[in-house]
């Protein structure tokens, strides 16, 4: 098995209200990915609630193997998930380990 972190930054000029559009609007449509693409495992979309802290969003999925990792991330329904983010991210940060 294969985790998947990525962590997101927004943009600080984003409004409070955008960045939480941003955010939830995100956080639904990944989560919503495993009806449309069957190597995902599971997913989650965690949203940052301390201010304090430079990330965001964290995205954890689990997969059977990288190759699976690497399928999803071409996939037409996870790159119009991640378009949601375009305009909005600043940072990215990811890590994929065996679990």
């Amino acid at each position: 098995m294969v985790k998947h972190i990525v962590l997101f930054k927004l943009k600080e000029t984003l409004s409070p209200a955008e960045k939480s559009d941003v955010m939830r609007r995100f956080k639904a449509a990944v989560e919503s990915l495993p009806e449309r693409i069957a190597c995902i495992r599971s997913i989650y979309v965690g949203l940052n609630m301390n201010p304090a802290e430079e990330w965001d969003i964290c995205l954890e999925g689990v997969f059977d193997s990288l190759g699976d990792v690497k399928a999803y991330a071409v996939h037409p329904d996870h790159l119009a998930a991640a378009a949601i983010l375009k305009d909005a991210k600043c940072g990215r940060a990811c890590a994929d380990y065996e679990c």
